[in-house]
């Protein structure tokens, strides 16, 4: 099986399906590590329908989507602002997909979009209970940073160079 990573348009019934399946999971997360409970359904509907991911649209993003098998199998996307870092945000994989590197191959795809765009660094922020993200950053050659926005989840930020 192969993989294939593609812009896609935020909004399209694969970015949609996917950011569900991505917030879906990291709220649910959230909720259960703070409050023993998963998302509430209707706060899930506001959520997901309050980030169109129209900040991922060129020419200020990329939203970029892996498939496997031809199947979509996750996403990342990319900001980028004029003359400031890139931002690495919405990693995610289907979980059964997991541990065949389809996180790496997506990170990468959007550092290339990164460097295309002239960013000379991205940088990303993360929560704490994402152990699985912080170590594919880490393992990519992110560095732990000071933090770089008040995000109101963000517990970790990192940067890299783009050489």
């Amino acid at each position: 099986m192969t993989w294939t990573v593609v812009p896609e348009q935020p909004g399209s019934p694969v970015a949609s399906a996917l950011w569900r399946a991505y917030y879906t999971e990291v709220s649910d997360r959230w909720y259960l590590l703070h409050e023993g409970r998963r998302t509430d359904p209707e706060e899930l509907e506001r959520e997901v329908a309050a980030e169109s991911g129209a900040d991922l649209a060129p020419p200020r993003g990329r939203l970029l989507v892996a498939r496997y098998a031809g199947e979509p199998a996750g996403c990342a996307g990319v900001r980028l602002p004029p003359g400031g870092p890139a931002e690495l945000t919405r990693v995610f994989v289907h979980e059964r997909l997991r541990g065949r590197g389809g996180a790496a191959l997506l990170v990468r795809a959007a550092e290339e979009v990164a460097r295309a765009a002239g960013a000379r660094a991205i940088v990303l922020d993360t929560r704490g209970d994402l152990v699985e993200a912080r170590a594919l950053y880490s393992r990519l050659g992110y560095r732990e940073t000071a933090p770089h926005n008040t995000a109101p989840y963000a517990e970790h930020w990192f940067a890299k160079r783009l050489g």
